[in-house]
């Protein structure tokens, strides 16, 4: 059984360990709001985006929907995951999406995807999901250090998307898949998978057949190839933002979501050892009681055959 100074110790160490508990819980509430902001400012980027892809496939549209109709032969996959822990399964599901979902399912639906490492080329951001991707066997070709602040994202995905850029022209990669966890609703979030490249036929004909907003035609000057290499690199790089701070939302959530359990965890050993000490407390004043009232009694009956001696 523990000593009252062990109790004592104990229970400083995790009225400490409790304050950190907070501070990380303040720190991921505030870091949540941060990244939803960031996802909130690409709406209007992304419609003039949208706008520019609307113009290319009403004058030109062969040239981006040739590309979006070709056979992948090489891909990519962009795997977020951090590079911190204390944030629950966050780069399990990552990771584990990465090997059985995407290379054994998703790529399966893509008509003639070879699922071959040597077709396959990975880019990971943060650390954990790299490491845990290797581990299984799957080498990545890059591994990236998470932001930390929103202010590092941009500078970030610009050097990702040199590196898919040059996967495209180098390694002829057909295909781009990015994997990062999503909020689904509350504290609740899941890995998705999101198809940069080729570009969804669906979503193109969709753009193509909206009507123009304004009374003005919409025309460009520039070569169409020149204009199309642009809005891919302005997609990627919307694209990839977005994974990038749905991603750090999702870790800051699971983070969030981990302390409260912690600090739930640290009140209930608290009480535990509060009681433990309470107990040994008032087992060591029963026990002096006891001593008191034994050497009373042993001094009592002494007194009494002294008494009865002299008698």
């Amino acid at each position: 059984m523990a000593t009252i100074e062990e109790l004592k110790h104990k229970i400083a160490t995790a009225d400490d360990l409790q304050s950190v508990v907070k501070t990380m819980k303040a720190l991921a509430a505030v870091s949540i709001r941060q990244y939803e902001k960031a996802v909130e400012s690409l709406t209007e980027y992304n419609r003039t985006l949208e706008m520019g892809l609307q113009i290319l496939l009403k004058q030109r549209p062969e040239v981006l929907l040739k590309q979006a109709s070709a056979v992948p032969r090489r891909f990519g996959i962009v795997a977020f995951g951090s590079d911190w822990g204390m944030c629950g399964q966050f780069n399990e599901r990552i990771a584990n999406y990465v090997i059985e979902k995407v290379v054994e399912k998703v790529v399966k639906k893509i008509e003639n995807w070879s699922l071959g490492s040597e077709n396959r080329l990975i880019l990971a951001i943060g650390s954990k999901v790299c490491d845990r991707l290797e581990a299984a066997g799957h080498k990545c070709e890059a591994c990236f250090t998470l932001p930390s602040s929103i202010g590092g994202i941009t500078s970030t995905i610009q050097e990702m998307v040199l590196i898919l850029e040059r996967w495209r022209r180098e390694n002829l990669v057909e295909g781009i898949l990015v994997i990062y966890n999503q909020i689904a609703s509350g504290a609740t979030y899941h890995p998705t998978d999101l198809q940069i490249f080729p570009l969804n036929l669906e979503w193109l004909k969709s753009l193509q057949q909206q009507q123009w907003a304004s009374r003005s035609l919409p025309t460009f000057t520039m070569d169409e190839d020149k204009l199309a290499a642009a809005l891919f690199r302005q997609y990627f790089f919307v694209s990839l933002y977005r994974a990038c701070a749905e991603s750090l939302k999702s870790e800051h959530t699971s983070r969030l979501t981990a302390m409260q359990m912690a600090e739930k965890n640290i009140v209930e050993r608290l009480t535990e050892l509060s009681m433990e000490l309470n107990h040994q407390r008032q087992t060591i004043i029963t026990e002096e009681l006891l001593d008191i009232v034994s050497g009373f009694e042993a001094l009592t009956t002494n007194a009494s055959l002294e008494t009865q001696k002299f008698d």
